[in-house]
């Protein structure tokens, strides 16, 4: 009887415990792909109303720069925020913070955009970053990859249905002014259906900030990599479709595509993740993306063969999201993950960056397959770093 108790008691206690951690992942999940629909529909809406405004596109473009500028600042300074406020209150802070600065925006003169956009885009960095730090926590390892799959795919379609507010509504609708900041207030609640469960940070990082991308180079510069891919064939696909005879719908249809193919496959990259070597995944999820960009110039000019091959090229790159975080996850723990998380939405934004800036140049000079030549690089030179440390690691069990 003592025994079977106790057997009873463990079991209830496991069970409680795979409970908690659902409940966590749920909250966290919810709470960013919210955040996720917010944000992908601030950003068109207010560039149309600077438009409106009279701004040039040259001091729009410049304006939306500082949100990238902002990432880069925040990011580092998550790790010791967490640590000094904690995940759930400094997820409250964030989201407060971004439903304000968001309000201002439409009855603010245009020089005050600069900083209300930093501050904007400083509270969506924080979010990200505490709330994969909460999922990847959360996870079991077992089932790491899994989480992340369906936390990517969730956040794509978080992604996608903000656009698609803004077609329904229309921009000078003043109800989507009224509905970002809501969606930032919103996401407060899943978080408190999961307080209890959330992760605390108690110590200090065993490593340097910058140090983590020596610790864990494969994993960390995925992030930059995909960055770089994500914006520039959002910034740049239809605009490369156009140039090789595609019609405008139909170059417009293969950013869809690409987004579909990203949000279908991290599910399945997901489990993969779970069962294979993480490492030699990540070059595979590269020599997709590889090969994907140097057929690119072949098949451009037919639809039909154009849009499987932005499909599947998609999917298998946005595993470098998924694989990525799932890495980082099974190599760091408390403190230090959540500056690798840091560290991962920071080199992500840094791609997001030069990704399109290298591709638009390269497209000036080597018109129209530029575009095509420098994706092929970027994921050459990276698939390099994966493979290479998945080589050393098996000559070293050898």
């Amino acid at each position: 009887m003592k025994g079977e108790f106790g057997v009873a008691v463990e079991r209830r206690s496991a069970a409680d415990e795979s409970a908690m951690r659902r409940r966590g992942i749920i909250a966290a999940i919810i709470c960013i792909s919210v955040v996720g629909f917010g944000l992908s529909l601030s950003g068109p809406l207010l560039s149309l109303l600077l438009e409106s405004r009279g701004i040039s596109s040259t001091m729009i473009g410049v304006n939306t720069a500082v949100a990238g500028f902002a990432s880069l600042v925040t990011a580092p300074l998550v790790p010791r925020l967490v640590r000094r406020l904690g995940t759930k209150r400094l997820i409250y802070v964030a989201l407060a913070n971004g439903a304000v600065t968001f309000s201002l925006f439409p009855v603010s003169d245009f020089w005050l955009w600069f900083p209300l956009r930093f501050l904007f885009t400083s509270s969506v960095t924080i979010l990200f970053i505490v709330s994969e730090f909460w999922i990847a926590t959360a996870a079991p390892e077992g089932r790491r990859g899994f989480v992340m799959g369906i936390y990517a795919t969730v956040l794509s379609f978080g992604f996608a249905v903000g656009p698609g507010a803004l077609a329904v509504f229309g921009s000078e609708n003043p109800i989507l002014f009224v509905l970002v900041p809501a969606t930032f207030l919103a996401a407060a609640l899943p978080v408190a259906f999961g307080r209890a469960v959330a992760p605390a940070v108690d110590r200090a990082q065993s490593f340097r900030f910058l140090a983590l991308l020596f610790v864990a180079p494969s994993a960390t510069l995925a992030a930059l990599v995909f960055g770089a891919f994500e914006q520039t064939t959002f910034s740049l696909t239809a605009l490369y479709g156009l140039r090789n005879g595609l019609g405008e719908g139909a170059a417009a249809m293969l950013i869809s595509v690409v987004g579909i193919g990203n949000m279908l496959f991290q599910i399945p990259i997901g489990l993969a993740a779970d069962r294979l070597n993480r490492t030699l995944a990540l070059a595979v999820c590269a020599l997709a993306g590889l090969i994907g960009a140097l057929l690119l110039p072949f098949v451009v000019g037919s639809l039909w063969l154009v849009l499987p091959l932005v499909f599947i090229w998609g999917g298998l790159t946005g595993g470098l999201y998924t694989i990525g975080l799932t890495h980082l996850a099974a190599r760091f723990s408390g403190a230090d993950l959540a500056a690798a998380n840091s560290l991962f939405v920071m080199l992500y934004s840094f791609g997001m960056l030069v990704g399109p800036i290298s591709a638009g140049a390269a497209m000036d000079v080597w018109d129209p397959h530029g575009f095509a030549w420098v994706m092929a690089s970027l994921f050459g030179l990276y698939m390099l770093v994966p493979f290479t440390r998945f080589v050393s690691s098996f000559v070293r069990r050898g």
